[in-house]
């Protein structure tokens, strides 16, 4: 989690799996930043492993990286209170801020009407019952992620949460 413990960081890894390899002086107009300031971060991202070296490109003078291809399933059980008020938080303030913005531009119809953001809030589930929803789910985008992409195809960003919520203890 410290390897993304800076919001540059999260913006170079977003950018490289969704827009493909580049290298840091593309990254760098990109984002407003000086060659060196981003090579220092892609570094970061590279010794923590959200990033590789994409060495069918460039030469000596000019390194690109790339984002292997993965999912990111952030595994809860592993986290404590603390973590979550610290980079878990910024991260998950950074991963659902997409989706603000995404609602601020301006895109066709279409993807207008083919994207959706959803929330069920009825479901009553087990532990067993939402460990199989999730892995299900799971699944289905899994499917979607190692199959070839058509020419008009999109990147496209699938955000799932799927957790408990305490109940609210009623007065009597």
């Amino acid at each position: 989690m410290r390897g993304l413990a800076h919001p540059l960081r999260l913006r170079i890894l977003d950018a490289l799996r969704l827009d493909g390899p580049s290298n840091s002086s593309h990254l760098a107009t990109r984002f407003g930043e000086n060659t060196g300031t981003i090579s220092w971060h892609l570094r970061q991202l590279a010794r923590h492993g959200f990033i590789e070296e994409d060495i069918g490109r460039g030469d000596q003078h000019e390194r690109w990286w790339r984002a292997p291809t993965r999912k990111e399933i952030l595994d809860t059980s592993e986290l404590d209170r603390a973590a979550v008020s610290g980079v878990v938080k910024e991260l998950l303030r950074w991963s659902f801020g997409r989706v603000t913005e995404y609602l601020q531009e301006d895109w066709p119809k279409e993807w207008r009407e083919a994207s959706t953001v959803a929330e069920w809030t009825e479901l009553r589930l087990t532990t067993h019952q939402l460990r199989e929803l999730s892995e299900r789910l799971t699944g289905v985008v899994e499917e979607y992620l190692h199959a070839q992409p058509e020419p008009d195809a999109l990147p496209v960003v699938v955000q799932l949460q799927a957790f408990p919520r305490k109940p609210v203890q009623k007065s009597q």
